[in-house]
């Protein structure tokens, strides 16, 4: 594994300070993924935190069938708060994370994690929002499920997608049913109805969005 460089750290993680930067950089190492890599899955002890330095992440869950649930996205500069309370209590991963494009995790040894909580007054407030943020997300999601149509969790799941990667969804219909817990030929009508208002163009490999606002 490589070691991490402090100018990439500073980058994404300036919020913490000095003294962490240089834990981080003599005790953690970066380890590369290529896209659509696992990072985490179910039933996995996790022995180490896990921060973003660059790409993007996909935290979700898989059921016996292989049907997943969209928990949340981690960009450069987040934590994943389910590694950091799997490695604090020990326990299994109830989650999978993989790489939606090549990306570069932090690894930070579980140990010091907790360490640091008490050491570092930026990390505990790092880890504390990793934990609030996480916890909106889900309850965003939650809130689409439980109370929207499909039409409107698409729309939802589209605008998530933009704040992420940006305005180019390189998705493909069958995935985005997936992780909708739909049919592709549900989600193809769906998005259909939504080039037909202006919203966005369907290309032969991705999703253009203009403006989903006007629907």
């Amino acid at each position: 594994m490589e070691i991490p460089q402090k100018e990439d750290i500073i980058k994404q993680f300036p919020q913490f300070e000095q003294s962490l930067l240089d834990d981080i950089l003599a005790h953690s190492a970066i380890r590369e993924v290529e896209e659509g890599e696992e990072v985490m899955r179910t039933g996995q002890y996790i022995r180490s935190t896990v921060l973003l330095l660059s790409g993007l992440l996909k935290v979700y869950r898989e059921d016996d069938e292989g049907n997943e649930f969209l928990m949340y996205y981690l960009e450069p500069g987040s934590a994943c708060a389910m590694s950091m309370m799997c490695t604090a209590r020990d326990e299994q991963s109830q989650i999978m994370a993989k790489a939606v494009t090549e990306a570069e995790v932090i690894l930070i040894p579980s140990h010091l994690s907790e360490q640091w909580l008490a050491k570092y007054k930026s990390w505990h407030n790092f880890v504390i929002a990793s934990y609030r943020q996480r916890f909106e997300e889900l309850l965003q999601t939650l809130d689409s499920i439980a109370f929207k149509g499909l039409d409107e969790r698409l729309l939802f799941y589209l605008k998530r997608h933009v704040k992420v990667s940006g305005k180019e969804i390189r998705l493909s219909h069958q995935q985005i049913a997936l992780e909708l817990n739909s049919s592709r030929e549900v989600i193809s009508r769906l998005l259909k109805k939504l080039e037909q208002t202006g919203a966005i163009t369907l290309h032969r490999n991705y999703i253009e969005v203009h403006d989903l606002e006007v629907v």
